[in-house]
């Protein structure tokens, strides 16, 4: 085999581990594994989870005696839970239970239900962990049963009462948030609902170790098949039917935006024409709310990575995604005044959004409408702000409201005594300080509108 370094997140599973050689990442498979890994591969059942797009596909590279390694099939981007919106999480636990009946109908199961083992690929939920599918036993429980609902079905319904920003608690329970917190969430009416009281408020109620054990071994000891298809199918109904509740400031913000149609579609042409002349293939679009104008882009963007703070604009932007069948676009929940950190063991299980938008290296970043939140909502500086987008930005489209933009206006004015203080707010200090990191390319008024385009160049990326 040849030399390879462990990849931070892979060191949980004792039958195999992922690794990087050369940016590409692989996966090295050990001999306790090997007799699952045979009969997945000659029963066929690999190729038929690559062709019903369940299972991220791969190829094997190297097979001996004491190890075997694949290459899956590469993800630009990883997303994760934190990040997706109310949708996207339920299309990826949908996708969980989808592969774990599959997988029981071949007499297989998952041994693993984390929401970390799926991604989002090619406009869909997909599972990544190829070492998770374990022989069924007859008779025997779903052995990743309490996973999934600590990781899925919880966060879900707690999300439905209580709003989607608690799904962005996974990044503070990064093995499933627990089963206590989860019922005491939840209203006391849903102690009445048969599903939730057994899937959630019983569990929980037996948590302890000690009590949970007794539990399986009087109620669990013996299940069978039939039954574990019966739990599969009430959780994939149910999950299906969850709906959120709440109304957002951004989620049409398209349809009652300031700009007039010459403007919006001027603003359109610029970017449009931006982006073809840098040929940028992998681009990324940081408060893109539901990709409106990533989708103006008429040259051939290879990858768009789209993120906003707003959960009803990233899941408009997903079912847009998932009806047009767009293969190129990623749409993910991101908040730049705080954006994800690095998480889990040492602090590197689970990289930053800014190490992997580094990794990613994106062609040309966007930040439409944006400046003015993170200046005058958030205080940032110009100068944090550009030392920001330099980190990881060849090429900057930046948009630029003006004091007298109505938006603007009302940031500025919501600052009441201390408004004066934020006299710094102007087209001057924004290109003297952007200036330091960027070269500008190129600069134009959008007519109708107080609103000005940019196009910058990294001074130190190539």
């Amino acid at each position: 085999m040849t030399n390879n370094t462990r990849h931070d997140s892979s060191y949980r599973d004792p039958s195999g581990h992922v690794y990087v050689e050369n940016d590409t990442i692989k996966r090295i498979i050990f001999p306790s594994y090997f007799s699952q890994y045979e009969k997945l591969t000659s029963s066929g059942f690999f190729q038929k989870t690559f062709q019903h797009k369940l299972l991220i596909p791969h190829e094997e590279i190297e097979n001996s005696t004491t190890h075997i390694c694949i290459q899956p099939e590469q993800i630009p981007f990883i997303t994760y839970p934190y990040e997706w919106s109310f949708q996207q999480y339920k299309e990826a636990a949908l996708h969980t239970l989808k592969l774990q009946k599959y997988a029981l109908q071949h007499d297989f199961s998952l041994k693993d239900a984390t929401a970390y083992n799926i991604a989002f690929h090619k406009g869909s939920a997909v599972f990544i962990d190829t070492l998770s599918l374990d022989f069924y036993t007859e008779n025997s429980p779903w052995r990743a049963y309490k996973q999934f609902i600590t990781h899925f079905l919880g966060p879900l319904v707690v999300a439905k009462y209580h709003g989607a920003e608690f799904l962005k608690t996974m990044s503070n329970f990064i093995d499933g948030i627990p089963l206590k917190l989860i019922s005491s969430l939840l209203p006391g009416k849903t102690k009445l609902n048969p599903f939730l009281y057994t899937n959630i408020h019983l569990l929980a109620k037996y948590e302890n170790k000690h009590q949970e054990e007794n539990v399986k071994e009087s109620k669990q000891a013996s299940l069978s098949k039939k039954g574990l298809f019966n739990i599969i199918d009430s959780l994939y109904n149910y999950i299906k039917k969850l709906q959120l509740m709440e109304q957002s400031e951004w989620g049409n913000y398209y349809q009652k935006t300031n700009y007039s149609d010459a403007a919006f579609q001027q603003k359109a042409t610029i970017i449009n024409d931006w982006i073809q002349e840098l040929n940028a293939k992998n681009v990324i679009d940081v408060g893109g709310n539901d990709g409106t104008f990533v989708r103006q882009i008429k040259s051939g963007i290879e990858v768009a990575l789209v993120g906003d703070i707003d959960n009803n604009a990233v899941d408009q932007n997903h079912f847009q995604v998932k009806k047009n069948k767009e293969t190129n676009m990623l749409p993910f929940v991101i908040d730049l005044l705080n954006p994800s950190a690095s998480i889990g063991f040492q602090n590197t299980e689970r990289s930053s959004f800014i190490k992997r938008v580094q990794d990613f290296q994106p062609d040309a970043t966007l930040a439409l409408a944006l400046i003015h939140h993170l200046s005058l909502t958030g205080n940032v500086p110009f100068e944090n702000s550009a030392e920001f987008f330099a980190s990881f930005s060849k090429n900057l489209i930046i948009e630029f409201p003006k004091r007298a933009d109505s938006y603007a206006t009302r940031l500025l004015n919501a600052k009441a005594e201390f408004k004066d203080q934020f006299g710094h707010y102007n087209m001057e200090n924004f290109e003297k300080t952007y200036s330091e990191y960027f070269e500008l390319v190129a600069k134009k008024n959008i007519d109708d509108s107080e609103r000005v385009l940019y196009l910058f160049k990294n001074k130190h990326r190539e």
